[in-house]
């Protein structure tokens, strides 16, 4: 009896932790984050044809308006970055969501491909402060031994802003679809009027410690290599996200599959079974105690899922849906590595890596679309997505084996000079 009142006990306390608000709004700020993410990559094909592109154009010019909003994103990682680090976490919180709100309402009005590729890349910007900022707010003001059910409500929430995207799509055309996004933006930026700052980060400004100092991850080659190495361990989640989610479509066309690939659903499964990953890795984590042995297991799935998509001859549609689920639930390590990204480094620069990590992680987009162009100019879209999935978890799996663990790791400390 006495261990059972306790375990109640202890539930209800995980419970009451996770309720307080500035947790809530941070996990609210994520879930209006991906939604807007994945609404591009869902309407991709039918706002570019709205706006009179088609064929061979499609794919061209959707990866350019992809590059551009990751571009925005990886620029816009380093400014809130630094800024939350320097001028506290809520700052980013307000100011990030503003602006994307803005670009998204703005999104719903463009007439021509140029003003569709400035305004992806405003809302890039804005974009890239939310899930940083919101990661380092709720790991600092949990106890060591409940963040990780913290930032797993965050990544979860941000999976269910993806799936939202997916029923708005489905329920109003693409312009439309934009104005909420800007409109839930805007709602929540009056949630946060009753945000709280970090008690952490107050205190490390009351001590006049300098914040933010970018350079401090360039001039040790410890904390460099250990930077990349954070970096590195995401890539292949956004593989498969921008990659063979994004271009589920012409991938489908590849494979002769019986029926057409609609993107948007390919997207909904992957990142309905995602949510189920995020749940599962955060909580086998917890019992575990362990961070990087859960991430290796969902990497090592995820790769061999991915050599069974592009390797075993598949020609049923419903097959392929279902092998994307398959794989969104392998992603599901996003919440560990964002957490463990922010537990990695001190006060002094949290919000900066907690921000920009998974922000170069999606900018990696970039690089990984540009090898896949080149390489299926050469041996195929199928081949060619397997060259650089290859690559993408060959680096993940090196990288994460010079990984610390950080599971109970005290974060309450700042980097040496």
């Amino acid at each position: 009896m006495t261990i059972k009142a306790t375990t109640n006990g202890s539930s209800k306390s995980i419970a009451r932790e996770l309720l307080r608000i500035p947790v809530l709004v941070a996990a609210l700020g994520y879930m209006v984050d991906m939604y807007d993410l994945f609404l591009f990559s869902i309407n991709r094909v039918a706002s570019l044809k709205s706006l009179h592109i088609s064929g061979e154009k499609l794919l061209a010019n959707g990866i350019m308006l992809l590059n551009l909003q990751m571009a925005g994103m990886l620029i816009g990682g380093i400014f809130w970055g630094i800024m939350g680090d320097k001028k506290g976490r809520l700052s980013v919180l307000f100011g990030s969501i503003l602006i994307y709100s803005i670009a998204n309402i703005g999104n719903g009005f463009v007439t021509t491909v140029s003003q569709y590729a400035v305004l992806r890349f405003i809302a890039g910007f804005g974009l890239a402060g939310e899930l940083g900022a919101g990661i380092t707010l709720v790991t600092e003001i949990l106890p060591k031994e409940r963040r990780g059910y913290g930032t797993t409500l965050v990544a979860t929430m941000g999976i269910m802003g993806a799936l939202l995207a997916y029923l708005v799509s489905h329920l109003f055309d693409w312009r439309p679809a934009f104005f909420i996004g800007g409109g839930l933006g805007l709602i929540l930026m009056l949630l946060r009027v009753r945000v709280f700052e970090s008690g952490m980060f107050i205190r490390l400004k009351e001590k006049n410690i300098k914040r933010g100092d970018v350079l401090k991850l360039f001039n040790n080659k410890t904390r460099l290599l250990k930077y990349l190495n954070s970096i590195l361990i995401g890539i292949p989640i956004w593989f498969v996200i921008g990659i063979l989610f994004t271009f589920s479509p012409e991938f489908g066309q590849a494979m002769s599959l019986d029926q057409p690939v609609d993107a948007g659903k390919a997207v909904m499964l992957g990142f309905a079974a995602q949510v189920l990953g995020n749940l599962t890795s955060g909580f086998l984590s917890q019992y575990l105690q362990s961070r990087k042995k859960v991430i290796l297991l969902f990497i090592l799935s995820s790769f061999s899922l991915v050599l069974v998509c592009l390797l075993v001859p598949i020609h049923s549609t419903l097959l392929f849906y279902l092998l994307c689920a398959c794989l969104g639930f392998c992603c599901g390590y996003w919440t560990l590595f964002i957490t463990v990204a922010a537990e990695l480094f001190g006060s002094d620069l949290r919000a900066t890596v907690a921000t920009t990590v998974p922000n170069f992680v999606r900018g990696s987009v970039i690089p990984l679309t540009m090898l896949f162009a080149l390489a299926k100019s050469h041996v195929g879209i199928i081949h060619g997505a397997l060259a650089v999935g290859v690559v993408s978890f060959t680096m993940a799996i090196v990288a994460l084996i010079f990984l610390e663990e950080t599971f109970k790791k005290d974060i309450n400390f700042v980097e040496d000079q």
